[in-house]
């Protein structure tokens, strides 16, 4: 007996997350770092679940991730007037191809100097 209904497969997007992370051992992190600001594409079929994805890779690889922002999709951040290169583009891409979490830039903060990464 068919009910009518069927699980619609949502498919992946790729979002852009701003992860901070604070310090631990074998973190990689240079010397006198307090932490680091980690510029990711995410690949997920919601923020929810490429922040879940992220969160958990930057744990395997020794990061002890403490916030993160989301900042949409790239049509999301498009419609928020975000100018978009083409090299970001290709990461974005790359991370929708593999299904996968990029990190596009790390910036180790240093004391209580956090800047924005750009």
């Amino acid at each position: 007996m068919e009910t009518g209904m069927t699980k619609e497969k949502r498919s992946q997007q790729v979002y852009t997350l701003l992860v901070e992370v604070g310090r631990a051992p074998n973190d990689g992190l240079p010397k006198g770092a307090s932490g680091a600001g980690l510029l990711c594409y995410a690949s997920g079929v919601d923020e929810a679940e490429a922040v879940r994805e992220t969160v958990a890779i930057l744990k395997q690889a020794e990061l002890a991730p403490l916030d993160v922002t989301g900042y949409g999709t790239i049509a999301e951040r498009e419609k928020q007037g975000h100018e978009i290169d083409d090299e970001e583009r290709a990461l974005m891409a790359r991370a929708l191809e593999e299904n996968s979490v990029i990190i596009a830039q790390m910036e180790p903060y240093f004391g209580d100097d956090k800047k924005p990464l750009q």
